[in-house]
């Protein structure tokens, strides 16, 4: 099987700093890889690397796209990257207000997206922008209200509506539920496991929670100091670390 996404000696600094390097890993289709590590471990430096929000330093992010197969995103053009970004892939970002537009409502949000890729019957618009809210639990009376009076929760749920109508193979998610309370994020990793499940999603999160990890993703990835430490199937990499920096991300998890 071809990789959907293959990194190859991803590495990105910041001055004498390190923010990543010699990165490599394969991602397959319908698969969950998860990026844990402590503040500064360089896994939202990497995650932005491959979304194209930051330019590495050196290293391939080669996509295979529908059209021409395999390609290096970072020798795209800026339009084809543009047009990755609003078609096969997503960014789910923290905090959704960085993710939604707010001054705009809730159904425009999602419809905007739609329209990006060329939708223009308003009724199709909006009723593609029904069945999302539905789909992340946001009732159809909240349609025309404007992000600003969700709660945090909600506009959560709304940020991965509008990133999800298009249909993309890969979605990256930078702390998808930091931020929210215990009892909101059960319910907004539950809604995540089901939309993977169902859309046959590939993913990549970068998260400091590893109870995150172990429900969403497949495969797990540690970093430490910019360099990725341990890889392996995510349960083998929590049950039986070998690394001891895993070993202490693991312990003092346990030990809270």
């Amino acid at each position: 099987m071809t990789p959907l996404l293959s990194v190859r000696d991803v590495s990105k600094s910041y001055g004498q700093r390190i923010g990543c390097t010699e990165a490599s890993f394969d991602l397959y289709p319908g698969e969950v890889m998860g990026i844990v590590g402590e503040s500064g471990s360089g896994k939202s430096t990497l995650l932005n690397c491959l979304a194209g929000h930051l330019e590495p330093d050196r290293g391939e992010v080669i996509f295979d796209t529908r059209s021409d197969g395999p390609r290096d995103t970072l020798r795209m053009s800026e339009p084809e990257r543009r047009m990755l970004a609003r078609t096969d892939w997503a960014f789910v970002h923290q905090n959704p207000r960085d993710g939604l537009r707010m001054a705009v409502s809730a159904g425009g949000n999602v419809g905007e997206r739609l329209m990006a890729v060329g939708a223009r019957h308003y009724g199709k618009i909006r009723d593609g922008a029904i069945d999302w809210l539905g789909r992340v639990e946001i009732d159809e009376s909240r349609i025309d209200d404007r992000p600003r009076a969700f709660s945090g929760g909600m506009q959560q749920r709304l940020q991965i509506a509008r990133n999800l109508v298009t249909g993309p193979r890969l979605v990256f998610m930078d702390e998808p539920t930091g931020g929210l309370d215990v009892s909101v994020q059960a319910r907004l990793l539950d809604l995540l496991r089901g939309l993977v499940r169902e859309m046959g999603l590939s993913a990549i999160i970068v998260t400091h929670d590893l109870a995150v990890v172990r429900l969403l993703a497949d495969r797990l990835m540690v970093m430490k100091s910019g360099r990725v430490v341990e890889t392996g199937l995510t349960d083998q990499v929590l049950d039986d670390p070998q690394h001891p920096y895993t070993q202490l991300l693991v312990s003092s998890v346990l030990q809270v």
